[in-house]
């Protein structure tokens, strides 16, 4: 496992000012994986000179040459993918083969979609016709706070960091303290690449110290966060005594509206989705709403599939599902499993406690409720665990009203054969992304939701452009 670093500041590995030793636990242990120092006010200040320092040099550099630097530092992020996987794996509890392909390969992608965004986008360009003199010009937000979570690490760092490097801010990332390795290896490709110091820092701490620090600082220009509501909330009032930008992607609580001729697959594939990740994702299906003449055999099968998800530590491979992340998580999750049976839903896979075999670890068993009414507290609150609750219902109407009672608004998911009706129902839901059939979204696709899910759009050009001012010039002469 890595050695212990600190914070990579102006281009240096550096020492913290005012930091603590924090211990990273390994969820499938409940050992302690590696020792990082958190730091604090100081280090975030030091950062942020820094990114402020660079900012007007990282600004001129031409668009053409900050791609070539991210072309690069996908060659060294590839060149480094095992490290980062056997890295995600233990500090965070992806099994490893899932952590290879899932994990690491969501950096890539997300990279690669920036670079083919970018190369087509015109960062400055006629306002039209109508005005031959007027000119549209794009230009960096300026410093930007990065602040990632934990549970899909590398894919929202290289949806912040790539995007931000291409529209010419410079930046600071928080990582969280719970898998802050990942962040650190990046650091270190970030340098190999070449980016110029200053460009990028990296700083571990934790929300109430450097994250505080980031969100109020002066001269920190955007808040680009990924994480809970709550934490999104208190981001935005103290970001707001400056009047920055904030970004926000937040949680979710995703309907999964299958119909009565949905395919033969779509039950299945709602649970798995559900589960992996051991239901740590944001866009999870969390609530699976089945036409009422489906509905007897759905809960049938979506018993069926979850007593065959089998539980693991994250370092063995296989198709297994791993642990949650500490054991607060998994307290949370107990917590909201026994709220399920104590409101009257009806367990029908899973429930309390680890699964067999396990004393040790922060292992959930695959859990299923049914009888589930958009009341019950397992309906509105995002648990963030293997955890499906499904709902019945009659008409498209109720099925589009249930979907959308919820204060989230990040994806869902329709399931039907009838085309006008799939159509119909996604220009109803309240949700940022829509996904039908299991039909994926596609590369550069935007990612984000409405509501409490959060605002800003990220990946391909929407992701770029939340980097970017949009500046009006009268007057520009003829070239």
């Amino acid at each position: 496992m890595l050695e212990k670093r600190d914070f990579y500041i102006n281009g240096q590995w550096v020492a913290p000012i005012d930091g603590t030793d924090h211990h990273v636990i390994d969820p499938s242990t409940e050992e302690p994986t590696t020792i990082i120092s958190l730091g604090g006010k100081a280090d975030a200040d030091a950062a942020v000179a820094a990114a402020k320092a660079a900012l007007s040099g990282w600004m001129a550099t031409p668009v053409a040459d900050r791609i070539a630097l991210v072309e690069k530092l996908i060659e060294v992020y590839q060149a480094r993918a095992e490290d980062m996987a056997a890295a995600m794996s233990a500090e965070m509890g992806a099994p490893i083969d899932m952590s290879r392909s899932q994990q690491v390969g969501a950096g890539t992608y997300h990279l690669q979609n920036f670079i083919r965004a970018a190369k087509e986008f015109e960062f400055s360009r006629p306002l039209g016709d109508h005005a031959p003199n007027d000119r549209i010009i794009y230009e960096a937000v300026g410093v930007a706070a990065l602040i990632t979570p934990w549970n899909w690490p590398m894919n929202q760092v290289t949806l912040k960091v790539g995007a931000a490097a291409i529209a010419g801010c410079t930046m600071v990332l928080k990582p969280s303290e719970e898998s802050p390795l990942n962040a650190m290896i990046f650091a270190e490709m970030m340098d190999e690449a070449g980016f110029p110091a200053g460009v990028f820092n990296m700083v571990n701490g934790d929300g109430p110290g450097v994250g505080t620090a980031l969100s109020g600082h002066p001269d920190v220009d955007m808040v680009s966060f990924t994480g809970s509501s709550r934490a999104g909330k208190l981001i935005s009032k103290n970001a707001a005594e400056t009047l920055k930008r904030v970004h926000l992607e937040l949680g979710g609580k995703g309907a999964n509206v299958i119909f009565d001729d949905a395919d033969d697959k779509a039950v299945k594939r709602g649970v798995l989705h559900m589960m992996n990740n051991t239901g740590q994702s944001c866009n999870a299906p969390s609530r699976m709403l089945v036409q009422r003449g489906k509905y007897d055999a759905a809960v049938e099968e979506a018993a069926a599939v979850a007593g065959k998800v089998t539980v693991g530590p994250a370092s063995e491979e296989g198709r297994h599902i791993g642990p949650v992340v500490n054991e607060v998580q998994w307290t949370k999750i107990q917590d909201l499993i026994q709220k399920g049976i104590d409101e009257g839903a009806k367990l029908v896979a899973g429930g309390p406690g680890r699964p067999e075999g396990f004393n040790k670890g922060f292992y959930v068993r695959p859990t299923v409720f049914a009888d589930v009414n958009n009341e019950m507290t397992i309906a509105r609150e995002e648990i963030f665990g293997p955890v499906l609750s499904i709902i019945p219902f009659d008409t498209e109407e109720e099925a589009v009203e249930i979907a959308n009672d919820t204060p989230y608004g990040l994806t869902n998911y329709v399931q039907t054969q009838d085309g006008a009706r799939r159509n119909r129902i996604a220009t109803q839901l309240r949700s940022g992304m829509v996904e039908m059939n299991g039909t994926s979204r596609a590369a550069g696709a935007p990612f984000g939701g409405m509501k409490q899910s959060g605002n800003g759009r990220e990946g391909g050009i929407w992701g770029i452009e939340d980097f970017l001012e949009v500046k009006a010039v009268s007057g520009w002469a003829a070239e």
